[in-house]
């Protein structure tokens, strides 16, 4: 298998170079009505490419929504495709958000689904859910590290519903995600040594201030943390200092209805990426 550079220094480079940003691609019915396009195929690929257009070439990651694309069934899986394969041509590094979690041979077939190469569903990362274990992503894991691709684990999200699961106390005392949290720090270890960003992430949301506040160190996993919630969730470019502390140059900002509103015109939703990009590059600077 031929290896791309490591996902976390590619990570890193887009960040710098583009801004820390993530805009989602999702196409849900409503979004499409509001864009003036039909719930078919033929909105979903309108919707799709027009994103790709305006901000591949621009923004550092662009997250496609796998199930807005699945529930076409094969003609969506196929636009998917095609999206996956025209950011990742423009420039902007896809991470694919599946959140998939599953157990031996599964997992090893969701890992080679959109972190081999080969794959028509190839992106540079995915998100995946540990709440079968940790080590039941041990085949995605691996799979990463051979194909230079990363990983994003659920850990801390923002839905209020999480918290009965993540913040849970463990026998020792730890919660299960800083359990998971922790997990990452180790697999992260080796770039970590060489001053390099790793290549494992976590999911933590830009919401979650609160809730964070007394384990600010816990995000250090010295790999990237993608935060939903700025924008419609509430969260803004300026709280990310206080929920993320000295980790929030790690920080990748996850964006969806905040730029996708402006949609269809694509000079509209360029704007406004940039203008997001433009106020997370402000708070960190501000932080450091």
């Amino acid at each position: 298998m031929t290896s791309l550079q490591p996902f976390g220094t590619r990570l890193r480079r887009a960040m710098d170079e583009r801004g820390p940003l993530c805009v989602g691609i999702d196409p849900h019915a409503a979004l499409l009505e509001a864009w003036g396009l039909d719930d078919d195929i033929a909105g979903l690929e309108r919707f799709s490419r027009t994103v790709v257009e305006a901000l591949a070439g621009r923004v550092a990651v662009l997250k496609p929504q796998s199930a807005f694309f699945e529930r076409f069934g094969s003609r969506g899986i196929a636009v998917l495709e095609r999206t996956v394969a025209e950011a990742r041509a423009a420039g902007a590094l896809v991470l694919m958000d599946a959140k998939r979690g599953d157990i031996g041979s599964t997992m090893a077939a969701y890992a080679a689904t959109y972190l081999d190469p080969a794959s028509p569903l190839f992106s540079d990362a995915v998100t995946v859910s540990p709440y079968l274990g940790y080590g039941s992503l041990r085949p995605a894991l691996d799979l990463a590290r051979e194909s230079g691709t990363g990983v994003f684990v659920l850990a801390l999200t923002s839905n209020p519903e999480g918290a009965e699961v993540q913040h849970a106390v463990r026998a020792d005392g730890a919660s299960v995600a800083a359990t998971m949290l922790g997990h990452l720090r180790a697999e992260n270890e080796g770039e970590a040594s060489m001053g390099l960003m790793g290549s494992y992430g976590a999911v933590v949301g830009a919401t979650l201030s609160d809730s964070l506040a007394a384990a600010q160190a816990d995000l250090a996993i010295n790999g990237p943390l993608l935060a939903p919630g700025i924008g419609a969730q509430g969260a803004t470019a300026a709280d990310l200092p206080k929920v993320f502390g000295a980790a929030v140059r790690d920080v990748v900002p996850n964006v969806s209805r905040g730029v996708l509103r402006h949609g269809p015109d694509a000079a509209a939703l360029r704007a406004s990426a940039e203008r997001f990009a433009d106020e997370v590059r402000e708070a960190v600077a501000g932080a450091a």
